[in-house]
């Protein structure tokens, strides 16, 4: 293996194209004869369709068709807040109740103006207090939701019980040891309330699909997906369609960050140009990204902690809500057990977990989905604990982080977890170490995320121009491209610049999986190096032959397999390649084929130190300094792990800046673009240093381990633990305001 391969920052392969603009987005695609659509979305957040009056719409000249829900074929088990259209009631604000389908886009724009659709409002549930109510209406009338969490590492299951409110739509219960008596037993009781708002992934590109049918009943879709092969599951689902007559074309992903994860406005696409026999596009606007795709939930965490005098920790007590809004995600109150109770050694806890129903927009994964709130909570909490242990919180909470082997909440043993020695790191920073000023302060924090595997596959060809072209069907997010090329050259003995990457649709391409949950590379990773391995063992099979050598006296180099030790014997790579592809040749073609599927999880652990000045006199504050130390188990491209770390620390801390989708009363967002939405500006943006921890993954692609879920985590808890440091004020609402308010937010009792 070569050093100068892996671990060495190279450019992305794919970065000159992005730069001078040469990259192709769905919404590039020149397509002939194409309609556009524009969608009509509920002005309410629960209301019955009582009537529309379409004559106008379809009156504009241009407009190709009007659809309404009940035009659209059944698909069997969706209905309610996940129809393509909606039927006969809305269950969210943003919900989509008519498509204009036009010649052009501003023919549909222009008849979607004029439809018109009436309403009977109905009570709505806009908060999960409100949801829990006696008296609450309920959000759906029938059924259960969808669980998207198994691209995140959900890791308990989720049920009801018969005594939860019909909104509830998924319960967690776990507890171990006698509770009570930990608690009635301890010397120092932090207890609060931690309340993290909806946020929305705020992608630059939105959502652009457009299907093509394809004369045979089939249609194909080209979307920026991030789960191809499972977008075309639900796709064939939605349709009514066999599988296989069912195409999904991932195109670049403009951004996504989980809320391009799973399928949106792609059934009503491949449905609408099904209809027309056409193609369709469809692009959402800005306020329609935010009114329609679905943000990041919110959550409110009860949380109490007991220590001893002396320190040692007693109990955990711990009860979340998670706002999946209407119909929403079964899976994040499981997910959160672990990151909750099981990020330090409580050896007693009771915990519930509730994911809840609202008349709010369905959510999707954001970068961590469920880790920020609960993780928001506990590190604040486990702060206050050590101030009033009168311990350094870096110290306090090393001393009490989980080591490999200590039994978690879900009852699994922990497998090696490495938070103590980000922790370490971290605390002896100077960022942690160097004395405060007047107004200063710093905080420290730790996260973990439980790590994702999918099976995945990869094929790799040799060229006759010696070059390797590797075949794959995951999507490209952040780099991951150059990554498998770093890897399949290192395996085969070429240049990184030598390996294309050939990432195909579901029609052609080996099953990749859904590209999120940190699980890319971790699960995709060993199968490429399995098929490059597999291709230079055929290669030096062909070689072997010709050369009249054994296989294993061979080496590649320089573009060529020689004998070692005689390097005037040696034959191309692509003269070797070409041997195998030509008339009456007696080799097989060169195609390496690799496969894999872990069973076992690499948790993925970063300590975040955050450094303030603020202003005693007016409460202002602001950002100084931020570190970032994450275990990456191996970087395979140094440069790409750094801007991965970079921008999920910086969305970590937007969170506390002041990201937050707000809504009125009546459950209607109010912050519908850029204009209202308060995305971190450069200016706000701090200083950000990343050290890098290597400690191998024994499963991971050579040690390797996801990088792109945990430095999302721990930023508010750090931003907030600053704060504490500063003023001695406890902040537990997100976002903060740029004046810190004189008033405490938590208990404590000592």
């Amino acid at each position: 293996m070569s050093e100068s391969l892996v671990g060495t920052s190279r450019r992305r392969l794919e970065g000159r194209r992005k730069v001078v603009g040469r990259t192709g987005f769905t919404a590039d695609l020149r397509i002939p004869d194409l309609c556009h659509v524009r969608l009509v979305l509920s002005p309410h957040a629960a209301a019955r369709i009582t009537g529309y009056d379409l004559d106008a719409a379809r009156a504009v000249p241009g407009v190709v068709d009007v659809v309404t829900g009940a035009d659209l074929p059944p698909a069997p088990g969706v209905d309610g807040p996940h129809l393509a259209l909606a039927r006969d009631r809305v269950y969210y604000a943003g919900q989509p109740v008519v498509a204009v389908v036009g010649e052009t886009a501003a023919a549909a724009a222009d008849g979607a103006a004029l439809a018109q659709v009436d309403f009977e409002a109905l009570p709505a549930v806009t908060d999960v207090e409100q949801a829990l109510r006696p008296d609450a209406p309920h959000v759906l009338d029938k059924g259960d939701g969808a669980d998207e969490m198994s691209d995140h590492a959900a890791a308990v299951a989720a049920s009801r019980s018969a005594d939860d409110h019909p909104n509830v739509l998924g319960h967690v219960a776990l507890t171990r040891g006698d509770v009570d008596a930990a608690f009635a037993a301890a010397a120092h009781v932090v207890r609060g309330r931690w309340v993290t708002p909806r946020v929305h992934q705020a992608p630059l590109e939105p959502h652009v699909v457009t299907a093509i049918p394809d004369g045979d009943g089939g249609v194909t879709v080209s979307t920026p997906t991030q789960g191809p092969y499972r977008g075309r599951t639900e796709l064939a689902h939605a349709t009514g369609l066999p599988i296989g007559a069912v195409r999904l074309v991932p195109m670049p992903v403009g951004g996504g960050f989980g809320g391009k994860a799973i399928t949106l406005v792609e059934p009503l696409v491949a449905l609408l140009a099904l209809r027309l026999d056409r193609p369709v596009t469809c692009e959402l606007t800005r306020t329609e990204e935010f009114l329609y795709g679905r943000p990041a939930a919110s959550a409110i965490a009860e949380v109490e902690v007991a220590a001893s005098a002396t320190g040692d920790l007693l109990g955990l007590r711990a009860r979340v809500w998670y706002d999946t809004g209407a119909g929403g995600t079964r899976g994040m109150a499981g997910s959160a057990a672990i990151l909750l109770g099981a990020a330090y050694r409580f050896p007693a806890y009771d915990y519930h977990g509730f994911d809840v129903q609202t008349n709010k927009t369905p959510i999707a994964p954001y970068r961590a989905p469920s880790a920020p709130p609960v993780n928001f909570a506990i590190e604040g909490a486990m702060d206050e604990l050590a101030r009033e242990v009168g311990a350094d919180p870096a110290e306090f909470k090393l001393r009490h982080l989980p080591r490999e082997g200590d039994e978690r909440t879900d009852g699994k043993p922990w497998p090696p977890v490495t938070m103590i020695e980000c922790l370490d790191r971290a605390r002896r920073h100077r960022l942690y170490t160097r004395p405060r000023e007047r107004g200063e302060g710093v905080g420290i924090a730790v996260g973990v995320w439980l790590g994702v595997r999918e099976p995945a596959s990869a094929a790799c060809r040799v060229e006759p121009d010696g070059s390797l072209a590797l075949q794959v069907g995951y999507v490209d997010l952040t780099g991951t491209d150059t990554t498998m090329a770093i890897l399949a050259a290192d395996a085969f003995g070429i240049e990184v610049e030598r390996v294309r990457i050939e990432a195909g649709d579901t029609g052609v391409a080996p099953f990749g999986g859904s590209s999120g949950g940190s699980k890319t590379t971790y699960s995709n990773g060993p199968a490429v190096i399995a098929a490059a391995t597999e291709a230079r063992r055929q290669l030096l099979e062909v070689a072997a032959d010709r050369l009249e050598a054994a296989p294993e006296d061979l080496v590649i180099a320089g573009g060529q397999v020689r004998v070692a030790g005689s390097p005037s014997r040696g034959i191309g790579i692509g003269e070797v390649a070409s041997l195998a592809t030509t008339y009456n040749s007696r080799y097989a073609p060169i195609l390496g084929v690799g496969r894999n599927g872990i069973d076992r999880e690499a948790p993925m652990c970063t300590a975040h130190v955050c450094r303030v000045r603020t202003d005693p006199d007016t409460g202002e504050w602001r950002i100084t300094g931020y570190l970032a130390v994450q275990d990456v188990g191996r970087a395979i491209n140094p440069a790409e792990i750094e801007g991965q770390i970079h921008g999920g620390a910086l969305q970590g801390v937007g969170r506390a800046l002041g990201e937050v989708i707000v809504h009125d009363a009546d459950g209607t967002p109010r912050t519908a673009s850029f204009i209202d939405y308060d995305l971190p500006t450069i200016d706000q943006a701090p200083p950000f240093e990343v050290v890098l921890l290597e400690i191998p993954s024994p499963l991971g692609p050579l040690g390797a381990k996801g990088v792109g879920e945990p430095p999302a985590i721990p930023g508010p808890a750090a931003v907030a633990n600053a704060l504490r440091d500063a003023t001695g004020i406890r902040l537990t609402e997100l976002p903060f305001a740029w004046q810190i308010p004189a008033s405490r937010h938590v208990e404590v009792a000592g």
